[in-house]
């Protein structure tokens, strides 16, 4: 049985220990939700601080040429390329996760009519991410195509000559579940679908490689792993077999070719640069780019490689943990066991109660989150996520003896832990 000991020894012997100081993480804390917000980089005040005081209210509009901000989205941008197989000028940090989905999706629908006009199916999860599942809806009223929604299991049957999109989330925010996005991919390819990818619960959090997966589109979260701050500015990425082929839908002056000439006609700018809109928020960029900046401090130790192999073992850890010492209390696992299909997340699942134990855990300072079930497939979640940035080993033993404490004390039966807040 590992003991508290045997935890703190591993802290001691990891070589990522000291990327945890980049962070400000509030005292008698343990942060297991960096899957839904991630902790604020120690540099982020000041950085902010200096765009809103100096660049800002200093030199004002000057800060567009002066500081850079006209090329702040297209910077951020290269940066995050370097947590997801992408190359340099391919990604841009811009808008949110659900706006850069419906850009992407509308353009492979307009890519997917034009070669094959024939295919008039999307298909996707039925677990996917709601919002994912809103926008291809509302697209698909407005091309005259069909959503299908199928179980992971489903995936390889549904891809047949009707289908144009796979759209897919690439770790499942409900289970932690991961695909294969190389394997995915070539299957869509082979029986030419085009495939379209979130990457809301991967980026930052496991290694991804776009290009070496022949992936069509990509978007992503900037608040989450990336540590961007809350509604910090997502991104996107378009293969550049694809990013000339056709506009994005909300063609903006942000995204013309040659905005400062002030054309009444719309010339949609070279390669990803069209998938911008409007002027950007440059002091959310800075808090972003902060965020992402604390993900490539781990490159001298081993990069997105050393910060997979810490996050296996963490949640490995946790996984054995609850069930040696959580044993009885009718716990079971949503997430997959194998590493190959797992993200950066555990999720646990209980009959009774489970939003009250979340509710119990974060008033001792452990902070998961909840999400319910669907009342058929899936029950309700107890979600942890485990950035290794940030968390150690010793925190996950403190965790299961936290979870274990409320479980065999019943102090998640107590009346304020089982009223439910307007964000779960």
């Amino acid at each position: 049985m590992t003991t508290q000991q045997d935890c703190i020894a591993l802290d001691a012997n990891d070589p990522l220990r000291d990327l945890r100081d980049a962070f400000n993480i509030p005292t008698n804390t343990i942060y297991l939700d960096g899957n839904s917000l991630g902790v604020m980089p120690r540099s982020a005040p000041a950085r902010v601080t200096q765009v809103v005081t100096q660049e800002w209210g200093t030199d004002l509009i000057q800060s567009w040429n002066k500081h850079g901000w006209f090329q702040m989205p297209g910077m951020v941008g290269d940066k995050i390329a370097r947590l997801i197989g992408a190359g340099p000028g391919e990604v841009v940090a811009t808008d949110s996760t659900s706006v850069n989905l419906f850009k992407v999706l509308s353009a492979a629908m307009n890519i997917a009519a034009a070669d094959a006009p024939q295919r008039k199916r999307i298909v996707s999860e039925r677990s996917n991410f709601p919002t994912d599942l809103y926008i291809a809806e509302a697209l698909c009223k407005q091309h005259g195509m069909e959503l299908v929604l199928v179980e992971p299991e489903e995936i390889a049957a549904s891809l047949t000559a009707e289908v144009a999109i796979l759209m897919l989330t690439h770790v499942n925010y409900r289970t932690g579940a991961m695909h294969d996005m190389a394997a995915v991919t070539a299957a869509a390819h082979a029986e030419g679908i085009l495939t379209v990818w979130d990457l809301a619960h991967s980026a930052g959090a496991v290694p991804v490689e776009l290009k070496k997966a022949k992936a069509d589109f990509a978007v992503g979260c900037g608040y989450k792993y990336l540590n961007g701050g809350p509604g910090a500015p997502a991104f996107v990425w378009v293969n550049p077999l694809h990013a000339d082929r056709f506009w994005q839908p909300l063609a903006g002056w942000w995204g013309h070719a040659a905005p400062f000439a002030f054309t009444p006609d719309y010339q949609p700018a070279p390669g990803i640069t069209r998938y911008q809109c409007g002027t950007q928020p440059m002091i959310s960029l800075a808090a972003l780019e902060c965020g992402v900046d604390t993900v490539l401090g781990a490159e001298p130790l081993g990069g997105m490689a050393a910060l997979r192999a810490k996050s296996l073992a963490l949640t490995d850890l946790f996984i054995a943990l609850v069930e040696e010492r959580c044993a009885g209390h009718g716990l079971g696992l949503a997430t997959p066991r194998e590493h190959a299909h797992r993200g950066s997340q555990v999720c646990l699942t209980r009959t009774e109660g489970a939003y009250a134990i979340v509710q119990a855990l974060i008033a001792r300072g452990v902070i998961g989150d909840f999400r319910a079930g669907d009342g058929g497939r899936h029950q309700d979640i107890l979600r942890f996520g485990f950035t290794p940035l940030y968390i150690g080993f010793a925190d996950v033993w403190n965790a299961v003896e936290h979870l274990r404490q409320v479980l065999e004390s019943d102090e998640w039966k107590r009346p304020e832990f089982n009223r439910k807040h307007a964000v779960t």
